[in-house]
């Protein structure tokens, strides 16, 4: 047994290297996966479909935010990996009380590849963790830097429409690309109209593909109302997983223009 502290600053006690995993979170279960730990990983939700093998294979315990405590508490896990702003925090601590819970809080890139290393050195897979590491690092140095940003908007959802604050994963993501974030004095996912878009000043508009499924239909909707603004449907993977689909993202920014 061994003591780490998570992200949020609490300290948990795991059997290492752990042999019955959960993972509560869509991209940290497809870190689990790229570390090599198909036969630990007992438990995934509904919303993790990466690897596509483990999403055929293994046991979904409800989604995100509509966990199967039960079917948790069923498979006894010895390590249950979530995060603080992807799960309910009264789950959360629910399943606390029975299991060791170690909690992800995620914001930036260098929070990211702290998670990495930590998950890294819980599941004894360091070396490759490190390997992950480094690749992103790599990537991520060689985007262009801008010497002014281009004004972007990021909507995540419809009816109403919502965009992301400055304090979110996607926003650091939006900068790393070369956009800055039009919403950024904004925390959070604050909703807004397409009058605060157009006031916004934005040059682009991108449409998720999740959490929402934005559609060309969706763009052809909005470009009648902004006829100046280059309106685009962007992977949501690549601007909001943390894990080592990080790998991919920043040759992905590359080809957005």
């Amino acid at each position: 047994m061994a003591a780490f502290v998570d992200q949020t600053g609490k300290t948990v006690f795991i059997s290492t290297p752990p042999r019955r995993i959960i993972s509560l979170v869509p991209s940290q279960t497809e870190l689990l996966a790229d570390l090599g730990l198909d036969e630990a990983v007992i438990g995934i939700t509904k919303f993790c479909i990466h690897p596509e093998k483990w999403f055929r294979s293994k046991t979904r315990v409800g989604g995100t935010k509509t966990l199967d405590t039960a079917r948790i508490h069923q498979l006894q896990p010895d390590l249950i990996i979530a995060n603080k702003e992807e799960n309910v925090k009264e789950q959360v601590e629910d399943l606390a009380n029975s299991f060791p819970v170690w909690v992800s809080d995620v914001n930036d890139l260098e929070d990211a590849l702290t998670m990495i290393r930590e998950i890294g050195r819980i599941t004894s897979t360091t070396e490759t963790a490190s390997k992950i590491i480094a690749g992103i690092r790599q990537s991520f140095s060689g985007l262009p830097l801008y010497a002014s940003l281009r004004k972007a908007a990021y909507l995540i959802w419809k009816d109403p429409y919502m965009t992301v604050g400055n304090d979110t994963f996607i926003h650091s993501m939006l900068r790393a690309a070369g956009f800055e974030n039009v919403f950024g004095d904004q925390t959070r996912y604050p909703v807004v109209d397409v009058p605060g878009i157009q006031r916004s000043g934005c040059e682009y508009l991108f449409l998720s593909s999740e959490p929402y499924p934005f559609k060309q239909k969706h763009i052809d909707e909005l470009q009648l109302q902004l006829p100046g603004v280059k309106i685009m449907l962007v992977d949501g993977e690549m601007f909001s997983w943390y894990g080592s689909r990080l790998l991919y993202a920043a040759e992905y920014f590359r080809r957005l223009e």
